[in-house]
This record gives structure tokens, C-alpha cells and sequence, in this order.
């Protein structure tokens, strides 16, 4: 799947033509000055936590979690690097489609690696291609009405996924265990009625048939 493209720079303030011309000769003959790229982010921003998080888009890095708050959610799913796997799933099965509208929606993102370490490449291939109602269903496994932050959902202890699932959701460690399968590796993702938990294993019913002679990119 090709990448977003990334937004355009804004454009450079044009010089004002009514200059005197000493400031033109300065302005020529000084050197332009080095953008920032270690400006802090707002004291609004999302802050998302999980051992995963590091090694995701930060500050002003595109895809950094401040940026995709004001995305719509199927575009920032796009730009989450980790999430190649499953923003495909989503977009393949149109499942956000059965969303209750006006309700919002706590997303159970499983990561490449956890699809990997679940299905075989050609489980998978046949799932995406033949097989869209077990897609569906096994989305709606990680869907939830409702916008949950990790620590409502932690404290509440359990939630009801859109599959009809009852999952159990308890701390451990520094972050939280679902279903006593699957950990929260980076969590608290928001977009536009929507917060996304980036898990490290794939939920629902669905054997696994990944195996040692998988080689599918993580």
C-alpha cells in the first residue's frame, strides 16, 4: 500500500516590492534562516503512551499524534506506520460503514507484526480476497461504540466489542492487557471521533495459521 502524500510546505511570504533598496541588499546578502525542528508541541496535544510509541511519528514528524487528531479516522489510520496491515483490512472490508452514527469509535488497532504472527501469507491473502464477511467480523472484534480513552477502559474492566465480544481489559505494567491475549503498545491515538489503541495481537475466533516458513514483512 503506497504511503500518504505527505502535506505540502506552505509557501514562502513573497518580499514586498516597495522595500528601499538597502533593505533589498540586506535581504540578499543575509543568509536564510534554519526552519525549526525541535519546536514543542502544544499543551493540548494528544499524548499517547505505550512501549511502541517511540518508534512512531513524534513532534512535527508527519503522522505525529497532534496532526492526526484532526484527521477523519480512516486517513489516520493511513498514516500510522504500523497499522499497514490492518488500515487495509478496514478499507478492503468497508466495515466502518456499520459504525451507529453519532456514536464515535474506540479502535483495537492490532500492529503489522501481530497480523504476521496470526495468519499465514496465503490465510490472509485469502481472507482480503474471497472471504470479506469473516473479514468483517473478525474487524469488529477490535471495534468498540463509544470513545474510550486506555484508562477508562482499564478501569472499567471490560468492554463490549461491535462482534458481540465481552473482552476483559486489566492493567499490567506500564500498560494494559485485553482478553489475556493481547497488550496495549501504544495507546490513545485520537482523530475525529475516534481514539485508536495499537495492540500487539489480533482478537476474535479466527485459528492461527501463521507458521516458520511465513516471511511476510512485519
Amino acid at each position: 500500500m503506497s504511503q500518504p502524500a505527505t502535506p505540502p510546505r506552505r509557501p514562502r511570504l513573497r518580499t514586498l516590492g516597495l522595500l528601499a533598496p538597502t533593505l533589498l541588499l540586506a535581504a540578499c546578502t543575509s543568509s536564510p534562516a534554519t526552519p525549526r525542528t525541535d519546536a514543542a508541541p502544544p499543551a493540548n496535544a494528544p499524548h499517547v503512551t505505550g512501549p511502541l510509541c517511540a518508534a512512531l511519528p513524534t513532534g512535527t514528524d508527519p503522522g505525529n499524534p497532534t496532526f492526526l487528531a484532526g484527521q477523519p479516522v480512516d486517513q489516520a489510520l493511513r498514516w500510522i506506520p504500523t497499522l499497514t496491515t490492518f488500515e487495509a483490512a478496514v478499507r478492503t472490508s468497508g466495515v466502518l460503514t456499520d459504525l451507529p452514527a453519532g456514536t464515535g469509535v474506540t479502535i483495537l488497532a492490532p500492529s503489522d507484526d501481530a497480523f504476521a504472527a496470526k495468519f499465514s501469507e496465503d490465510n490472509w491473502d485469502d481472507l482480503m480476497a474471497r472471504h470479506t464477511d469473516q473479514l468483517r467480523t473478525l474487524l469488529k472484534a477490535h471495534l468498540i461504540e463509544g470513545i474510550h480513552p486506555i484508562g477508562e477502559l482499564a478501569n472499567t474492566g471490560t468492554a463490549t466489542t461491535l462482534d458481540g465480544t465481552t473482552v476483559t481489559i486489566t492493567p499490567n505494567g506500564p500498560t494494559v492487557r485485553l482478553a489475556d491475549r493481547a497488550d496495549a503498545v501504544c495507546a490513545d491515538y485520537q482523530a475525529t471521533d475516534t481514539r485508536i489503541h495499537i495492540i500487539n495481537a489480533v482478537l476474535g475466533p479466527l485459528p492461527t495459521t501463521a507458521n516458520d516458513s511465513d516471511h511476510r514483512a512485519h
